[in-house]
């Protein structure tokens, strides 16, 4: 981890920014934030909807391909010099990633191509075998952009607020019982919130010259286990929310398998549960600080943006 950020006015670039996955969670807030800033945006989406018109209207430039193919790739570097690239879970991270790497390369002419990557990939190696695939993607991609010789700055989230252990799981215990009902046992857990991910990619897209070969590990202030963050949730709802320790196996076939998400994302998800009981996620760094400025986001702010998902559905 470093940090190079010594003043706060953006460079200027004469060409539009992408932003690859535009259309989802943090992609579409960088968008956002780098227009806010009045920088030019080009918008990489997998399809044309709703979310790629109100881009087009908040006045980004919107191109519809895929990520795993190099051309769709190459035709949106055209002209740009700075790249965010992400992608949601998928079995084709490797594969997109190299895409995007060989479509840079080609392009010749990048000032940063800032990588979403997860804070999990600085606890691997060669022959981890403990993640998930999702994870051990992720630990390839970097390893081939690390090859790539690009000007690339990697961006390591811990699990975020918006993780549906949390803005699902967790949320649905809470409207009905008061409880946290997840099974993480005594480990520790410090969530960070999407919005402080999109800022500090914003940052670095804003200006990239100080950030190019750095790592950031972003996590929130303070790394607790469920009680505490239960007391937490409790403190910012006006209202006792407990912990409850619930069985790994029960959880994850009845909750967990109850979301009906992809079978990738759902044994990615199984694996972040099974970690934190063996208290993996237990870190915390300063660079949402160093980079930002201001501290990360609380629970309390996380439940503030959306109070009606923890709203109680018992009767007094």
């Amino acid at each position: 981890m470093r940090q190079r950020r010594t003043g706060h006015e953006d460079t200027v670039p004469a060409c539009p920014i992408l932003v690859t996955g535009a259309a989802g969670g943090i992609g579409r807030r960088v968008a956002g934030d780098l227009l806010e800033r009045g920088l030019p945006v080009r918008a990489f989406v997998h399809r044309e909807d709703d979310r790629s018109y109100a881009l087009h209207a908040a006045g980004a430039e919107v191109v519809a391909g895929d990520l795993t193919l190099a051309a769709d790739l190459a035709r949106a570097l055209d002209g740009c010099r700075r790249l965010y690239f992400a992608m949601t879970p998928s079995p084709s991270l490797v594969e997109a990633t190299a895409a995007a790497a060989a479509a840079a390369r080609a392009h010749g002419d990048l000032e940063v191509f800032v990588n979403m990557s997860q804070m999990t990939v600085s606890q691997m190696g060669l022959r981890s075998t403990a993640e998930s695939r999702q994870q051990r993607l992720h630990w390839l991609g970097e390893q081939v952009l690390n090859w790539s010789g690009l000007p690339v700055t990697h961006i390591r989230p811990t699990m975020f607020m918006e993780n549906p252990l949390l803005r699902d799981l967790a949320a649905a215990s809470i409207r009905s019982r008061d409880e946290i009902r997840l099974p993480f046992g005594p480990g520790r857990t410090s969530p960070v919130a999407a919005r402080d991910v999109a800022d500090v990619v914003a940052a670095v897209l804003a200006d990239p010259a100080p950030h190019v070969g750095a790592v950031y590990e972003l996590t929130g202030a303070a790394s607790r286990d469920l009680r505490r963050l239960a007391e937490e949730f409790g403190a910012a709802l006006g209202r006792r929310i407990t912990y409850v320790d619930v069985p790994y196996e029960t959880w994850a076939q009845r909750e967990l398998g109850a979301l009906g998400l992809p079978r990738h994302v759902t044994d990615h998800l199984a694996t972040m549960a099974r970690l934190h009981a063996a208290n993996r996620y237990d870190r915390v760094t300063g660079d949402v600080q160093d980079i930002l400025g201001r501290p990360p986001a609380t629970i309390a702010d996380f439940v503030a943006a959306d109070p009606g998902r923890f709203a109680s559905e018992r009767r007094s």
